[in-house]
């Protein structure tokens, strides 16, 4: 009896082993709302895929509900804690009304193998967005601080300009994790005028190659959510 419940504690003890050892996808949130847009558009949103286990994810497929509806990461392995971008883009050509659009992902993770997320909104045919809206870009979105010794600080300042016509409004702007800290230079920006972000990398307790996002939320009626990425390859101190 004692035999018999000794094998039972060590096989449950491997089975939860193996499930905190494997790869795990996680993504934040699951779901998108586009909002209202007009017909025509075509609308994109960035999904942020993060591996969360302790062992090489692979991304082995990506479907999409409809042919209106685009899906691609910009890497198909990541190592623990590394992450990626998903990129969906949304057609509304020749659709009216409320859209609701799923995104499938294939992975190893053999906890949730198939991991679906979820783009929303409505097409309006008679909505005629006006061309006064502030438009938020970046004529960046990426930087690689390269080989950096474990330890160090790094920072990096990203531009970005409103090219619109009306005040833009950084709303919210989030990092994807405590490492990473990001400042804007100012919440408001007239049509025209150059803004600044500044991201600050801390190395500490890291190792190996790393990848964190910082993601933007603005008043841009067309494109309401910036994500960009940073990379570095942490070497120990010998």
């Amino acid at each position: 009896m004692i035999k018999k419940s000794l094998f039972l504690i060590i096989t449950i003890s491997a089975a939860v082993c193996a499930q905190l050892m494997g790869p795990k996808l996680l993504v934040q949130p699951l779901n998108h709302d586009f909002g209202t847009i007009e017909q025509g558009e075509t609308v994109t949103h960035v999904f942020v895929l993060t591996n969360n286990g302790g062992d090489l994810l692979t991304i082995l497929n990506i479907q999409t509900s409809c042919g209106c509806t685009a899906a691609q990461p910009e890497k198909n392995e990541l190592v623990p804690g590394e992450s990626t971008n998903l990129k969906v883009t949304f057609n509304s050509a020749g659709r009216q009304g409320a859209q609701k659009k799923n995104i499938t992902i294939k992975s190893n993770d053999t906890e949730n193998p198939l991991l679906k997320l979820t783009i929303s909104g409505t097409v309006a045919k008679s909505k005629n967005l006006s061309a006064n809206v502030p438009v938020l870009y970046f004529s960046e979105t990426k930087h690689d601080f390269g080989k950096v010794k474990e330890g160090n600080v790094v920072e990096y300042t990203f531009k970005f300009h409103n090219k619109g016509n009306e005040t833009l409004t950084i709303k919210d702007v989030r990092t994807s994790c405590g490492c990473t800290a990001a400042l804007v230079s100012s919440e408001k920006l007239e049509p025209g005028v150059e803004g600044t972000l500044k991201v600050e990398l801390d190395t500490k307790n890291r190792s190996g190659k790393m990848s964190r996002t910082i993601t933007i939320q603005s008043n841009d009626p067309k494109d309401p959510t910036k994500v960009l990425t940073v990379y570095a390859d942490i070497e120990k101190e010998s």
